[in-house]
């Protein structure tokens, strides 16, 4: 591919704003950011129409999107659908989220993923599987038939995935200690949620190797004030990191803003969509696990008003972080990008404009709506590089 240097917006690096700068890639790379007069001979220069360009959006957590639902179908072709409606949204990398099912499923969702990532199918990071080892208790929208306590047969399956990342969400009372060792130490990524777990057995199962907190808040136990909870353990643990759904709908704002206070470090929330199949699409309605789910005024409940997912988009979320999280842009975007990328252990690549880097982009209007996103130097399901602005 012909070197790309992408002139006219406003460059966010990761780290800081940059005007009058450029973006130099190099096929799927970053070369360099540096001041547009200083753009080497031999680049092609695309003239972006103003906006910010920022690293793209890390998703870890998405059911579905475009009319798609993992769980239902569970193809290469599907999981590659899903990562094309959210790139429209400037998601550049994520994790297909197959919630509790039966286990033949689950395996077919592992196989799809894999098979997706060996075509080249573009975003596709690994698989977040939430579940079946959660609480009866903290179901949220999970069947509660399919729940249940992870075995050691279940540990040896989630080693042996031939996926680079796999991210599990359990209950700490489902499963134990050595279980969370073994499969961290085996390169799992443990995260904590659907939990009736104290404080006391979620910051054990964090000393164990657990890494995060799915969707903070939702479907766990509570921060009360001699009982904790996961909430508690997540916000003082400084160990695990939390994805925080931002929608107005999953969580209070004022209970985020607070959160985003609290958070010991070094890890933080960062921002996930939880998106099912209406997400960047017009549908309303579509079945999980046999039950109808239907979306109004921004929600999406089974019939008994249990949330199951969102419609959310990840520049919606990072739009509701400035607006009602009080967040600086440029911490909007970490929360979007960096954080996640930091989470799922591919900072080393991912998450920043900057030299070395994957050539993943996203272009965001002054309204923080995505227009255009490129995936390893090219726009998804094009091949090309990215628009130009139009010619004065």
């Amino acid at each position: 591919m012909a070197l790309q240097a992408l002139c006219g917006a406003r460059i966010f690096t990761g780290e800081q704003f940059l005007d009058g700068h450029a973006v130099l890639v190099d096929g799927a790379r970053v070369v360099d950011v540096l001041p547009t007069a200083d753009v080497p001979a031999g680049y092609s220069r695309h003239d972006l129409p103003g906006g910010t360009l920022a690293p793209g959006f890390i998703d870890a957590q998405m059911n579905g999107g475009g009319g798609v639902l993992f769980n239902e179908t569970r193809t290469a072709e599907g999981v590659a659908a899903i990562a094309a409606a959210h790139a429209r949204h400037g998601t550049t990398g994520l994790l297909p989220t197959f919630i509790t099912d039966r286990g033949d499923r689950r395996a077919e969702a592992v196989a799809a993923v894999r098979d997706a990532v060996a075509a080249g199918a573009p975003g596709i990071l690994g698989i977040h599987l939430e579940g079946p080892f959660l609480a009866p208790a903290r179901k949220g929208a999970h069947d509660p038939g399919l729940i249940r306590p992870m075995a050691d047969a279940d540990v040896d399956t989630l080693l042996d995935t031939g996926l680079r990342t796999v991210l599990l969400t359990v209950a700490a009372e489902a499963v134990s200690p050595p279980q969370i060792r073994r499969l961290a130490e085996g390169g799992v990524i443990v995260s904590l949620g659907h939990s009736d777990a104290s404080y006391e057995a979620a910051a054990a199962a964090a000393d164990a190797g657990a890494r995060g907190v799915t969707h903070l808040f939702n479907a766990m136990s509570q921060l009360g004030h001699r009982a904790p909870g996961l909430v508690g353990a997540a916000l003082d643990h400084g160990g695990l990191w939390a994805g925080l759904i931002a929608d107005g709908h999953h969580v209070h704002p004022a209970a985020l803003r607070v959160a985003l206070r609290a958070k010991q470090g070094p890890a933080r929330l960062f921002l996930v969509s939880d998106a099912m199949p209406p997400a960047g699409s017009m549908d309303d309605s579509f079945t999980l696990n046999g039950r109808t789910v239907t979306r109004c005024d921004g929600r999406l409940t089974l019939a008994d008003g249990t949330l199951a997912g969102s419609d959310l988009t990840m520049d919606r979320a990072v739009r509701f972080a400035v607006e009602h999280l009080n967040q600086p842009l440029a911490e909007a975007l970490r929360m979007a990008s960096l954080y996640p990328a930091q989470f799922l252990r591919f900072d080393a690549e991912r998450g920043r404009l900057a030299p070395g880097f994957m050539a993943d982009m996203v272009l965001l209007d002054d309204d923080l709506s995505a227009r255009a996103a490129w995936i390893a130097g090219v726009t998804p399901g094009s091949g090309h590089p990215p628009p130009s602005a139009p010619a004065p």
